[in-house]
């Protein structure tokens, strides 16, 4: 199960997205699902997420990133791509999180065929369930102004359903992994 709310942004004019939920699976089996890397799993799972790229390695835990995904609500919104830089950290306690943010990198100008998006401040924290090794709680942040000329109402309808699709995909992600 999950938990999708939201508030307004106070970085754009859209919304800001929470996402909360427990996963059946190890804090280090859900990151190995989610972390962005190249050629990580998140591409084969996530059904937003058509394609990862590091632009430029800037150290261990930084990188800038090119995430592009495919048209969505029966081609409503057209492919998007969106460009990040990414921060990965892992915490005493063993949480795990990646956060982003929108850049412009001079190797990755707007590409055809895609909507340029913008991701503002958000993330994924994968926090242990004290106690309960096989659980993790998976907390999302998404800010995301989609680009375009896509209506209010589109972009609304479209995200609580998108994360909950999330959670969905990644728990049968993370079974599969434990198989």
């Amino acid at each position: 199960e999950v938990a999708v709310s939201w508030r307004p942004s106070s970085e754009f004019a859209g919304k800001l997205y929470k996402g909360e939920g427990i996963l059946p699976a190890s804090p280090h089996s859900v990151w190995e699902c989610i972390k962005p890397v190249a050629g990580g799993l998140r591409t084969k799972w996530d059904q937003n997420v058509k394609d990862f790229e590091v632009i430029e390695t800037i150290s261990d835990t930084v990188s800038v990133c090119r995430t592009t995904t495919p048209s969505a609500c029966m081609k409503i919104i057209s492919p998007r791509e969106f460009v990040d830089v990414v921060v990965m950290k892992q915490y005493e306690d063993g949480t795990m999180q990646s956060a982003a943010t929108n850049v412009e990198h001079p190797l990755c100008p707007p590409q055809p065929n895609f909507v340029r998006g913008f991701n503002y401040p958000c993330g994924c924290f994968c926090i242990p369930v004290p106690g309960e090794p096989d659980r993790t709680e998976l907390l999302t942040f998404f800010q995301t102004d989609l680009g375009g000329y896509l209506p209010q109402t589109v972009v609304d309808s479209f995200f609580p359903s998108s994360i909950s699709g999330f959670y969905s995909n990644l728990t049968k992600a993370v079974k599969a992994l434990k198989a």
